[in-house]
């Protein structure tokens, strides 16, 4: 009988600019000539097999946005089952903060963006555990960083 594996090879990443007006939140609507046509969510892609999760994902941000991380931080994984691979993903979450002028270049899996205050972002993005991350991120950084766990939590 065969089983499901557990692999971790994808990541997540939330884009924040911290503006003084509160936070906004890079949502990006998937192209109709891919996978989940026109559904909004954030950044997120695999993980390569010379690549750290953390290496993943700035290059997720460079690729799927142009845009290079500021500051980065982990903050959780999120698990689900991936039918095409017939794996349970792991999926580690990353926020990262942008610096003005964070002009998005889109690559080609998506047709549009919108920077979003942090409520439209959840009501946004399609999958829950996105949800569930964005909430979790804003719980720790609401201050703009981790206060006492930012040496645990900051990767760049």
């Amino acid at each position: 009988m065969a089983l499901a594996q557990i692999h971790a090879g994808i990541v997540d990443v939330f884009v924040i600019r911290p503006l003084p007006d509160g936070w906004r939140v890079l949502a990006l609507q998937r192209a109709t000539d891919t996978r989940c046509p026109t559904a909004w969510e954030t950044i997120h892609g695999r993980i390569e097999p010379d690549e750290y999760p953390e290496q993943a994902a700035v290059r997720e941000l460079r690729e799927e946005a142009g845009l290079e991380p500021a500051r980065l931080y982990n903050v959780t994984v999120n698990p689900f089952y991936f039918y095409a691979t017939r794996t349970v993903q792991l999926a580690v979450v990353f926020a990262a903060f942008v610096a003005e002028p964070a002009r998005v270049t889109l690559g080609e899996e998506h047709q549009r963006h919108e920077w979003l205050p942090v409520d439209a972002a959840l009501e946004r993005f399609v999958w829950p555990r996105e949800r569930s991350a964005l909430r979790e991120i804003v719980h720790l950084l609401k201050g703009g960083d981790a206060g006492p766990v930012e040496d645990v939590l900051r990767v760049l």
